[in-house]
């Protein structure tokens, strides 16, 4: 078997490692082929390449994925003696998923990418989003329930009051009481189930006590619970036309809140046990809530605390309530003139009893971390500054007072988009710095924090992993370094990072360059972009790892197959897009149809001036979900630039989508921003040639945003393509289903549209196996 697996690897790479025939014309059959199976041929080609580390809980071992002949193997390593061994039995792990599963599965290519060390000799992984656990011992897997999973929440802010909460009886930590709703209200009986009392009376199916947030006190004395009045239960419907298990369409329905739609309010009710007494807690402090977060009782028991965010998005708080008397203070209160990013906080009760709280804050322009006097919210000090930015906070250690976080833009010169790992006091002195290798890092430390596997890489680095003392981040040892000697062989080359200056004439913009690699610097190339401006995060691939599929996210072998069909591909981080500057981030807000093109045209200007291979009279752009949304508005707003644009799976009337990513960028109520973004309202400005796709069963954004724009440029009387492919979900094949048609779309689209050259006739007869 092995020996079969090592014949059939050398002969792949002789294959792939053959020229690529030039381009004199059209690119014919052959050509589409070889780009659309250029992942697949490309993939297994690198050796030690490796993944993130995962620790044991007592520190002991730790492990990790990496590339080896024909896929992957997973290694784990003994902390101290640095001894290797296979994680486990790849072939019995492989049988043993394959009979849970019913389906076939490798033992080079187990469907997981990381797994976490459970009780003896079981692991933990996920497939798909479903947890599943092994036992290493018998080799035995199966599915595992989530931990109260509890009622599901749409987008985090409406419960699906069609199912049932989850009401098991909340045991007091003395072990003497429990709680539970009973009709709506709060009722504490004795351990047994005996002795019930009710400690409200005014629950009501309107106006609920969630049993799914009962805390209690540490001294058992009280407890707290959110009083719920329901939002609105939005249903976005869809119909399944081609059903895999039924002739016949199906109906099926999602909780779906969209902005302005009313969210779940709720409101924290203090009740002493011990007394029966309620004791209401003023809503004074957080109004109009659009999300708080669970109850976090104080070690002392004499107060606890709630995160509030306010609708709208423009002011944060850490509220303290007093157990006694429910008086409430404000421990910090967080407010922007624009947005604040509510998934990018980060809140730590130093000794957890609110006297002070460390916090992120971009109240200077840029995101630094502040040791706040939880008593009066008045800062105490400003851990880190400087125009860079904290990424992450990995580990607080209240007693030594230190911080151990990630950050990126630190070092003048260099990419501002690398990740860095560091140590600082509370203070701010003694920053000490745990990576130095010009590369973006991840770091995943031990449990006690003494040592810590770093792996690096840049686009044109392979994955380096290393062993490190935590102290000073003295090397320990070279656990991997890859090899990719045989990729390279095989025709691969790194993208070429370019940087050009934004609208502002000083900002710099960083993107990344891929040539086809019969590249002929004297030919003129069409260029197509890659587009994904979500204010989420920023996405020009920084690390090396360069497989992913060719929408939304894509990585370099996407972007390299359509370049080998005769374009030079780009990717681009505008204004408007996270981890640099407040400044730069605020661009977004209100103003989604930026998507930062203004800075994207004078990076290509900026580029064609020095290549002139770089045509920029042909350019097109691509992408998917946000992404499809900017290719979209990339032809209504900008036509003089952008000639052509396949859109994917596209938001493309923010107020047809989720409520969370929504309101986040453009905030509460629903004002005239959400329509200057919609690609709907504004249909009928487009010029460029369209190409639409969408999968039919897409839960993420709603499918009809599609079929809206279609609409919309019918009755603009405007020419488009647009293909809805049965059963896909947002991905539109990427995972589960047609990926090669999907592609073959796109790269067939361009071929027509930007080279003007006929594309094969595809339904002449079957593709060749």
């Amino acid at each position: 078997m092995i020996l079969s697996k090592l014949l059939a690897g050398a002969a792949l790479a002789a294959l792939v490692a053959m020229p690529v025939p030039a381009l004199a014309g059209a690119p014919d059959r052959a050509a589409f082929e070889r780009s659309i199976d250029l992942r697949q041929d490309w993939m297994f080609l690198t050796r030690d390449v490796a993944g993130e580390a995962s620790w044991s809980e007592d520190g002991r071992r730790f492990a990790y994925r990496k590339t080896v002949e024909g896929g992957f193997a997973f290694v784990t390593v003994d902390a101290q003696t640095l001894a290797k061994t296979p994680s486990f039995d790849a072939a019995r792990l492989a049988a043993a998923l394959g009979q849970a599963t019913g389906s076939k599965v490798d033992p080079l290519r187990l469907p997981f990418e990381s797994f976490a060390f459970g009780e003896g000799a079981t692991i933990r992984f996920a497939i798909g989003y479903e947890p599943w656990q092994c036992d290493l011992a018998t080799y035995r897997c199966g599915k595992q329930e989530a931990e109260d999973r509890g009622r599901p929440r749409g987008f985090g802010v409406v419960r699906d009051l069609s199912v049932p909460a989850d009401n098991y009886p909340r045991r007091s930590p003395d072990g003497q009481y429990e709680a539970l709703v009973v009709d709506d209200n709060v009722v504490v009986r004795s351990a047994d189930g005996s002795n019930a009392v009710a400690l409200s009376t005014d629950g009501t199916p309107g106006d609920f006590y969630d049993p799914e947030t009962i805390r209690w006190s540490p001294d058992s004395r009280r407890l707290v619970a959110y009083r719920v009045r329901p939002g609105y239960q939005r249903q976005v419907t869809r119909v399944a036309a081609a059903p895999p298990d039924s002739l016949q369409p199906q109906v099926r329905t999602q909780l779906y809140p969209k902005p302005g739609d009313a969210v779940d309010q709720e409101r924290p009710v203090l009740f002493d046990v011990a007394a029966r007494r309620r004791i209401e807690v003023p809503d004074t402090l957080f109004p109009n809530p659009y999300q708080l977060s669970d109850v976090e009782w104080r070690k002392d028991g004499r107060s606890f605390a709630l995160e509030y965010l306010r609708r709208g998005h423009q002011q944060a708080r850490v509220i303290s309530i007093d157990a006694e008397t429910g008086a409430a203070h404000a421990a910090v209160t967080e407010d922007a003139k624009t947005f604040f990013y509510w998934d990018r906080r980060f809140s730590h009760d130093v000794g957890g009893l609110g006297q002070e709280i460390l916090w992120t804050s971009e109240r200077d322009g840029w995101n630094h971390l502040y040791v706040i006097d939880g008593r009066t919210g008045r800062v105490k000090n400003q851990v880190t500054r400087g125009n860079w930015v904290v990424r992450e906070v990995v580990h607080v250690d209240d007693a030594t007072r230190q911080i151990w976080f990630a950050a990126s833009g630190m070092h003048p010169g260099k990419d501002p988009y690398y990740k860095h790992y560091f140590r600082v006091d509370f203070d701010g002195r003694n920053l000490v710095a745990l990576t130095t290798a010009d590369a973006t890092h991840e770091v995943r430390f031990s449990p006690d924090m003494t040592r810590y596997v770093d792996t690096y890489s840049r686009v044109d680095l392979p994955n380096v992993s290393e062993l490190h003392d935590a102290r000073d981040g003295r090397l320990i040892a070279t656990l991997e370094r890859g090899d990719i000697s045989r990729l390279t062989a095989a025709g691969f080359r790194p993208p070429e990072p370019f940087v050009a200056k934004g609208r502002d004439g000083k900002t710099d913009i960083w993107g990344l360059i891929v040539r086809p690699r019969d590249y002929d610097p004297t030919k003129r190339y069409p260029v197509i972009e890659n587009i994904y401006a979500g204010p989420h995060d920023s996405f020009v691939p920084k690390a090396f790892w360069p497989f992913g599929y060719h929408s939304g996210g894509d990585k370099v072998i996407g972007m390299q197959a359509q370049a080998d069909l005769g374009f030079i591909v780009v990717q681009i981080d505008g204004m408007g897009t996270a981890n640099r500057s407040k400044a730069f981030h605020d661009v977004a807000w209100k103003n989604l149809a930026d998507s930062g093109f203004p800075d994207r045209i004078l990076w290509h200007k900026a580029l064609a001036a020095k290549d002139p291979s770089y045509d920029i009279s042909r350019v097109g752009i691509y992408g998917a979900s946000a992404g499809g949304q900017s290719t979209l508005n990339a032809l209504l707003f900008h036509p003089d630039f952008y000639k052509a644009g396949v859109a994917y799976a596209g938001c493309y009337d923010n107020r047809m989508d989720k409520i969370s990513w929504n309101e986040q960028w453009l905030g509460w109520p629903v004002d005239e921003s959400y329509a200057a973004a919609s690609g709907a309202d504004h249909a009928g400005k487009l010029q460029g040639e369209l190409l639409m796709i969408v999968g039919e069963q897409d839960s993420n954004v709603d499918p009809a945003s599609t079929m809206q724009v279609a609409d919309a440029l019918i009755r603009a009387g405007k020419d488009f393509e647009l293909l809805v492919v049965p059963n896909e979900e947002h991905s539109v094949g990427r995972s589960t289903g047609p990926i090669d048609y999907v592609q073959r779309r796109q790269f067939d689209f361009f071929v027509r549209k930007l080279r003007q050259e006929q594309t094969p006739n595809w339904n002449a007869s079957r593709r060749a196996e």
